[in-house]
């Protein structure tokens, strides 16, 4: 496994965003058979290549969704009320998500890349990039959008579009 370089990774994307999307559009009208399998079997051969705590490129550019249940449990770790937490920490967008007032995400310990409230994290944070989702047909749009934030997403989009021309 080798460090992200976020520079490189931005480039590749400049350059292939548009082919890769296009590719997913593709695979998302055309479901081709045994998709689910091999997007876990690719997932797979990702995560020995990609170190995300050498990125956190996520964590420095976006924010998750806090739901209920998360805003009441990390609220708690840090002695506070939902309430208090809310308005510390997270805003509501135009459709009403609650997210974090800032980015990077406040949580993120920019020395090492780590969450300073891993093991208490968002939902959205825990399953990200959403790669092993059991049906790949309904997270093609996240996918679209994660591949220009996730060297993860960037790289099974890719393999898989290069597996689809053998």
């Amino acid at each position: 496994m080798q460090a992200v370089n976020l520079r490189s990774f931005k480039q590749k994307v400049r350059f292939n965003k548009v082919r890769l999307k296009k590719f997913l559009s593709k695979v998302l009208k055309e479901q081709p058979r045994g998709l689910d399998k091999l997007a876990a079997d690719t997932e797979k051969e990702v995560w020995k290549e990609v170190d995300c705590l050498t990125c956190a490129n996520c964590c420095k550019t976006m924010s998750p969704t806090f739901n209920a249940a998360d805003i009441k449990r990390i609220s708690k770790h840090f002695n506070q009320s939902p309430e208090a937490f809310t308005k510390q920490w997270l805003r509501k967008d135009k459709i009403g998500d609650m997210l974090n007032k800032t980015e990077p995400c406040q949580f993120l310990n920019l020395q090492d890349n780590k969450c300073s409230i891993y093991e208490i994290r968002p939902a959205d944070c825990s399953g990200f990039p959403h790669l092993s989702k059991k049906r790949m047909v309904d997270y093609i749009h996240v996918h679209k959008q994660n591949i220009e934030y996730c060297p993860a997403t960037y790289k099974l989009v890719e393999k898989m579009q290069a597996l689809s021309k053998n």
